[in-house]
């Protein structure tokens, strides 16, 4: 008989977290602990094709095997790349520090 193993999954949402403890089979992967979370029914916009996972941290394919104790980790998309935020703001910056310039120069 195969040993069951604890595993944590867990969904941040914006307003809250859910985290649900399961069991699963040793051996068992990423996606089954999933499944066996009922997060997948509860929460419509987790795309198994398309959303990302990870176990503490680190992305993780569904077919990760995971041991006891570990933690599985639903990801959201991201709402702003953050490349762009820090060109943005490195931009306003700029634009910040040439326009302080310009009025001292004035007065």
């Amino acid at each position: 008989m195969a040993e069951m193993l604890n595993v944590e999954v867990c969904y941040a949402l914006p307003g809250k977290q859910e985290m649900v403890r399961v069991k699963v089979p040793e051996g068992a992967s990423l996606q089954q602990a999933l499944e066996a979370s009922g997060l997948l029914g509860k929460y419509p916009e987790i795309d198994i094709g398309k959303t990302k996972f990870g176990i503490w941290n680190k992305l993780s394919k569904l077919d990760s095997v995971l041991r006891n104790q570990d933690r599985v980790e639903v990801y959201r998309p991201l709402i702003a790349d953050p490349k762009e935020v820090r060109k943005q703001r490195a931009a306003e910056g700029k634009v910040m520090k040439k326009g302080a310039g310009d009025t001292d120069g004035e007065g």
